[in-house]
């Protein structure tokens, strides 16, 4: 089975890094992402609950704010509870696994953004390809 989540949406308010009684760095916060309802109308918009824990938490709350563009991978939970009023409710959310930037300084105003993204691999993960091979590709 799978619980896998990718999405793209704008920052819908200032993430702010909060720390549990343990002393993990925690921010939620929302995204709004567009989707169509029908073919050829104009799409709507969703706003998305995100959580974002540990390093991943500090990496949003340094460099996104109300409005960046940001892109998320990550998976859906829910948890459920009970309100002040006793009724009990539940909340979908999706915890934030790998985070990057969607648009570029020029794109977003000039802000401080850098250039590099972050993820849970590391660069070891990766092999450099020389760009002039694009050639002898086969496809």
């Amino acid at each position: 089975m799978f619980n896998l989540v990718v999405l793209t949406g704008r920052l819908t308010a200032d993430p702010e890094l909060k720390t549990t009684p343990n002393g993990i760095s925690v921010t939620s916060f929302s995204i709004a992402v567009g989707r169509r309802y029908r073919s050829g109308e104009e799409t709507q918009t969703d706003f998305i609950n995100i959580v974002a824990w540990r390093q991943t938490a500090e990496f949003i709350t340094k460099y996104f704010k109300k409005g960046s563009m940001i892109g998320i991978e990550g998976s859906i939970q829910t948890r459920r509870y009970t309100d002040k009023n006793g009724a009990n409710r539940t909340v979908f959310e999706v915890v934030a696994n790998n985070v990057q930037f969607v648009e570029s300084k020029r794109d977003n105003g000039g802000s401080n953004e850098p250039a590099e993204t972050f993820s849970n691999a590391t660069a070891n993960d990766f092999t450099e390809i020389d760009g002039g091979m694009d050639d002898d590709l086969p496809f």
